[in-house]
């Protein structure tokens, strides 16, 4: 069923967490969640599909989509600020975050991210259940994704830090909301996301919630930005969140193509918001899509927009199109 957009359904269910968000500090919240802090104001954290990897129990899809191997990306973020409350956000949007005194530099950060991360493996050494080469090649990171929480284009020294992580012979995923265009304009990754989460902004103040105002135009404005990228060799991609009853619609399909055709990403992921973390004080779990509706969903995107299926994860619920119905890996 297709709930178009301003339909309500019911509530989300109470969560109990054990803690009271108006009596927890971000730090000790970080520390409980598994979050290793890298400086002052960078956090690393390991995600499940490093650690199914390590024991040989399956591969994030970004690895089939893009060739990252899991066990070898390194999931930081430079800072926790964030200028939107996303409805479907897994982090705490509801604990505010000060924005640091001092900056720590890219070398700081590059440098404390690599030992949190090799901290946070260290058990997988002496487990029964990890493969030893996984293990042993964990150790050397060959991708970082910037994207574990907060908004990445808010840190000012992003484009160094992006060459640090490059010095050190790793691929770069930057995964922005784009709401800061000119950051976005001085920064080259090797693949660069941006979330598309809204055909207008009326939806956008619904799911996205922003902070600020004018932030609607910034976003369209990033579209124009990604269309450049590419002239650059930045490989690029959409992401879009489906939520049921927020942005989930024959007719919301069609606007996302024009905004996709707008922008020219290599990939367009389309992928079902998840019921997990801080997002179950805000939504339902009936807000989640099957993978049938999303792969229907994305069909739509793609026979509107001019792009071809690619591949798919049902685990993840995602389905990445793109203009030749392939996926390549990053270089």
């Amino acid at each position: 069923m297709i709930l178009f957009f301003g339909e309500k359904m019911d509530p989300p269910e109470k969560i109990q967490f054990g803690y009271s968000l108006e009596d927890i500090s971000m730090d000790e919240l970080m520390r409980r969640q598994g979050y290793a802090k890298a400086g002052r104001h960078s956090a690393v954290k390991t995600c499940t599909w490093l650690k199914n990897s390590m024991n040989g129990n399956g591969v994030c899809y970004k690895s089939s989509f893009y060739g990252v191997i899991s066990h070898r990306c390194l999931q930081m973020t430079p800072t926790l600020l964030c200028n939107q409350e996303c409805v479907f956000c897994w982090r705490p949007t509801e604990i505010s975050v000060p924005a640091p005194d001092e900056w720590d530099s890219p070398e700081q950060i590059v440098s404390g991210c690599l030992q949190a991360q090799r901290k946070l493996i260290t058990g997988f050494g002496g487990s029964p259940n990890a493969l030893s080469k996984n293990y042993e090649e964990a150790k050397t990171p060959s991708n970082v994704a910037i994207s574990l929480s907060g908004e990445p284009t808010f840190y000012p020294h992003l484009p160094e830090l992006i060459r640090e992580f490059e010095k050190n012979e790793m691929t770069t995923f930057v995964v922005t909301n784009g709401t800061r265009p000119d950051m976005l304009r001085r920064i080259f990754p090797t693949q660069l996301y941006m979330s598309l989460d809204a055909t207008g902004e009326e939806m956008y103040e619904q799911i996205c919630r922003p902070k600020s105002p004018m932030l609607w135009e910034k976003v369209m404005e990033s579209l124009d930005v990604l269309k450049e990228k590419k002239k650059n060799g930045v490989r690029t991609a959409i992401r879009i969140t489906v939520v049921r009853d927020y942005n989930y619609s024959v007719a919301n399909a069609e606007q996302f193509s024009q905004l996709i055709r707008r922008a020219d990403p290599d990939f367009v992921e389309v992928k079902s918001y998840m019921h997990v973390g801080f997002s179950r004080l805000r939504l339902a779990r009936a807000n989640m899509l099957e993978q049938e509706e999303i792969r229907n969903f994305a069909n739509e995107i793609a026979w509107h927009a001019g792009y071809l299926y690619a591949g798919e994860s049902e685990s993840s619920r995602v389905v990445v199109l793109s203009k030749t119905g392939k996926t390549s890996p990053v270089k």
